[in-house]
């Protein structure tokens, strides 16, 4: 059965990789994913801390798929934990198949993450997050 995109929830950031971010079989770079969910993840720990926050530990990162050039690539993010100045938050990323692809139209879960980031003050020291 092929995976769908959650209907109950709206993506923390979408975007298609170009050429540029591809390795050299074609395939985007796992780099590149990697960066994107970092971005996803931040989204969702800044809100919750509702202060400036910095990624401290990638917890767990697993690629299950590859992604291709035209690909659309959803990033669905939410909290797995606050702690007393950290947040864990769990990143999923689907990607639909895009116009070039043989596969087109078709969804597949490619990731799954979880990173911790700390909330930190004006001289880059953790600071507790409040709610």
């Amino acid at each position: 059965m092929a995976d769908q995109l959650p209907k109950d929830k709206q993506p923390v950031l979408r975007v298609m990789p170009r050429s540029a971010d591809t390795n050299s079989t074609g395939d985007i770079f796992g780099g590149w994913i990697m960066a994107q969910v970092d971005i996803a993840g931040a989204i969702v720990a800044a809100r919750c801390a509702k202060r400036r926050i910095v990624t401290v530990a990638v917890n767990a990162f697993q690629f299950r798929k590859p992604v291709y050039i035209s690909d659309v690539v959803s990033f669905y993010a939410e909290i797995s934990k606050i702690g007393h100045t950290s947040v864990s938050v769990a990143v999923t990323v689907y990607a639909e198949r895009g116009w070039a692809s043989e596969s087109y139209g078709e969804c597949v879960k490619v990731t799954e993450a979880v990173l911790t980031y700390v909330a930190i003050d004006e001289n880059r020291k953790p600071i507790p997050i409040n709610g």
